[in-house]
This record gives C-alpha cells, sequence and structure tokens, in this order.
C-alpha cells in the first residue's frame, strides 16, 4: 500500500530491497546505479544514513516533507526517521551513492561518543547540503576508502579504519554545511533578522505569559525550519547559540521593564513567561551579577 512503511532495521535487509551484496553487517557502500530499479516506497531505517543523489530522481519523501532533488545533493538520516522515494509509479533507476551503517558499528567508539554533535542528521530535506564539484570528489573519494575497506579481508584493523573513515566523512559534510552558511549569507542575515523580531513580538504581545518561556523549536517553527539546522545557522551568524540569544533579548526586555515600570520582580518573571520567579531571578544574577532588586536600585 502506498502509504504503509517498511521497517528496514538492519544493514542486510536494506541491501537485499536495492540487489545489493552484503558485505559486512554493519555498515555498505550503495551504487544506486546498479541498484535493483525500484517504485515507490516509504523505510523506517533503523541505522545512520549519508545519500548522495546526483540526478533528479523522482521526489524524496522525507517524513511528510517533500524535495526535488537536483545535482550533488546529501542529505544524512538518523535511525528511526522515516525516507523515501516517491515517482510517478514507474519503476525509477537513481543515480548516486549511499553510506549506511548501524549503531552498533560505532558503539563504544569516538565516533560513537560524538555522533550526536554531527546536527545535521536532524536536518530537514529542504535543508539538505549542496556539494560543489571538488566537494563532491572529496565526498566519493571518503566513500570510495570505505568501500576498499569493505572488500579488504576483515582483520583486527578493519572496523578501526571503516570507523575512523566514515568520520572523516562525516567531518567533511561539516565543512561543507559551514561553506552553505557562508554562501548564503544573505538568506541567513533574513533569519536572524526575523528571529530577533519574532522574539520582540513574543515579549511584547503577552505571548511569553501565555505560552512559557519561549523555546528554540518555536522560533523555529516560525520560520520553516528543524530546530537543529536554525540553531546551527543562529550560532554561525551570531556566535551564540539560539538559547543564549534568545536569553539575551529576555534580559533585555527585563532590564527595560525593571528600569521603565513599576511592576513587581514577581510580575516582570511571570510577563516573561517564567513559571517560578526565583527561576528568573538566578538567571539575571547569573549574567549581570546582579539580583533583579540590586539591578533596580543601582538605576536611582
Amino acid at each position: 500500500m502506498k502509504d504503509e512503511i517498511l521497517a528496514v532495521d538492519t544493514i542486510d535487509q536494506y541491501n537485499k530491497l536495492f540487489g545489493q551484496e552484503t558485505l559486512h553487517p554493519l555498515v555498505s557502500v550503495v551504487d544506486f546505479s546498479r541498484a535493483q530499479p525500484h517504485t515507490y516506497g516509504r523505510m523506517n531505517l533503523g541505522f545512520y544514513a549519508v545519500f548522495l543523489k546526483e540526478v533528479k530522481c523522482g521526489d524524496l519523501r522525507y517524513g511528510r516533507q517533500y524535495y526535488d532533488y537536483q545535482e550533488g545533493t546529501v542529505v544524512c538520516i538518523a535511525p528511526g526517521q522515516v525516507v523515501g522515494v516517491e515517482s510517478s509509479g514507474e519503476p525509477i533507476q537513481p543515480r548516486g551513492f549511499g553510506l549506511i551503517f548501524h549503531p552498533d558499528l560505532i558503539r563504544g567508539t569516538q565516533l560513537g561518543r560524538e555522533i550526536r554533535s554531527y546536527s545535521f542528521f536532524s536536518y530537514e530535506s529542504r535543508e539538505a547540503l549542496h556539494l560543489s564539484e571538488a566537494e563532491r570528489s572529496i565526498f566519493l573519494d571518503c566513500l570510495e576508502k570505505i568501500r576498499a575497506e569493505l572488500h579488504h579481508d576483515i582483520d583486527k584493523h578493519s572496523k578501526r579504519l571503516i570507523v575512523r573513515n566514515i568520520e572523516l566523512l562525516l567531518d567533511y559534510c561539516t565543512r561543507f554545511y559551514d561553506r552553505q552558511f557562508i554562501t548564503r549569507a544573505d538568506v541567513c542575515h533574513d533569519t536572524v533578522s526575523r528571529f530577533e523580531g519574532l522574539i520582540d513580538d513574543y515579549f511584547r504581545s503577552g505571548e511569553a505569559e501565555r505560552q512559557g518561556v519561549p523555546t528554540v523549536r518555536y522560533f523555529a517553527d516560525k520560520v520553516c525550519l528543524s530546530p537543529n539546522y536554525f540553531g546551527d545557522l543562529i550560532k554561525k551568524e551570531t556566535g551564540k547559540t539560539a538559547i543564549e540569544y534568545i536569553q539575551l533579548k529576555m534580559l533585555a526586555v527585563a532590564k527595560e521593564r525593571l528600569a521603565g515600570t513599576t511592576q513587581t520582580v514577581t510580575e516582570i518573571a511571570y510577563g516573561l513567561g517564567f513559571q517560578y520567579p526565583q527561576h528568573f531571578s538566578r538567571l539575571f544574577k547569573k549574567n549581570t551579577g546582579l539580583t533583579p532588586n540590586e539591578y533596580r536600585r543601582g538605576l536611582n
């Protein structure tokens, strides 16, 4: 059925779907140009996947979103995410490559401990990475090193070398995403400007009192980005995390109200969305070195 989601939990299960040989139970490099043609299918993957699509080959359905692939596009997927390709119903023969690796491969390794730092695994499909020709060559070279190791007889060095090359590929993806943020500077600046305006509106409209202290997810949804991509964009543009930026704006509003109104500290805290005034006072002192009342007295 069209809406059925197939659970694909193992590397071997995925390889069989595409007619690929399983050389290692926990990792595979897939050449989609040699894969079996297939029609629409949605899968819930039980492993990490890094896909490079080189030509438009149908619309990728990623969760509930569609993404129209162009050449040299990379999407990274974490375990538990749903992905699939939808075509007109005719079998399609995609071109590109995929690296898939099971969490068990990296368990207990440095990469396993740091995998969450590669935040692009939680980006949405519309936030995909678009590679230059030079970047594409580097990407494919990393895949080739992993592929060569998979064809090598397994020995005591195999796992370490495979994992290190996966880590190298992910580090390059981090560099390429940094470049993409820079080359899309105008879009990034616009997003930061919208973010600032949304924060101001949140406090000015009384939304904070109704909904509580604003979250990164709230503003990410407002600008139609995933929380991770939004957070990385704000960090690249401002040097501060999104939550730090929100707190600084919130403290600026607090200072204005302490200086320009007769509201009590408790009233100001509730107006900023804090459920407990002492949490506001603690945050204020941590960032200013003064309690709210000390700050207000110092203005007189």
